[in-house]
């Protein structure tokens, strides 16, 4: 639930203002295949990308931990095909454009590596609107835990009181529960939920005159 003056609009990306479902599904294959690994189903991959129960690195690569050469094989995928497997969700441009104009600092918190996120934005040309980025790497420990949330916070001096994260899974409503700020559940990417906002126009609506500096 949304309280008080916002000041703070925090985004999850993959699933909530980026339509990246092929390129992750493709770039996790990609480094199965590198490690000598069969490939998964897109549609379990996508499936499970949002699980705060699992064990991300065991799950898709067998092994306990994610390591360096992980990284750098699933950005050297996403390097060479963002261009054709990325795609912002109808309205995010115009939903950030329009917070901006009405003062709102914005940012973004991924579980993705930080090299990704930045050609992500980038590609989309949407980079310029977030006053802060905090990605998997640039924390000891991601989503669900909220590392890059109160990054965020510290960074752009905002209280957990101001702020409000948007995402689209358990992970990011776990983060946003641990770091105490408010939280809304949106689900025009990859989950299925019963209670959410549907649709981009709803959450504009959602959020007006809640902005405020």
């Amino acid at each position: 639930m949304i309280s008080g003056c916002t000041k703070l609009i925090v985004f999850d990306m993959d699933g909530t203002l980026v339509d990246s479902s092929i390129a992750i599904a493709n770039a996790i294959n990609f480094v199965r295949r590198r490690l000598g690994l069969p490939p998964l189903d897109p549609d379990i991959i996508i499936a499970k990308v949002n699980d705060p129960h699992l064990n991300a690195a065991e799950y898709f690569y067998e092994t306990d931990h994610f390591q360096v050469r992980h990284e750098e094989w699933f950005s050297e995928y996403y390097t060479a095909h963002h261009e054709q497997e990325l795609r912002l969700y109808p309205g995010i441009r115009e939903l950030l454009e329009w917070l901006k104009a009405k003062g709102c600092l914005l940012a973004v918190a991924t579980n993705a590596y930080r090299r990704s996120t930045l050609e992500s934005l980038e590609h989309l040309k949407i980079r310029e609107f977030f006053d802060a980025v905090a990605s998997y790497d640039d924390v000891p420990q991601g989503k669900p835990a909220p590392d890059m949330l109160l990054k965020i916070l510290e960074e752009l001096q905002v209280s957990p009181a101001e702020a409000l994260f948007v995402g689209d899974g358990p992970r990011d409503k776990m983060a946003a529960e641990a770091a105490g700020i408010d939280f809304v559940l949106v689900q025009w990417g990859f989950s299925d939920h019963r209670e959410a906002v549907e649709s981009v126009e709803e959450l504009r609506k959602l959020l007006e005159r809640r902005c405020c500096r």
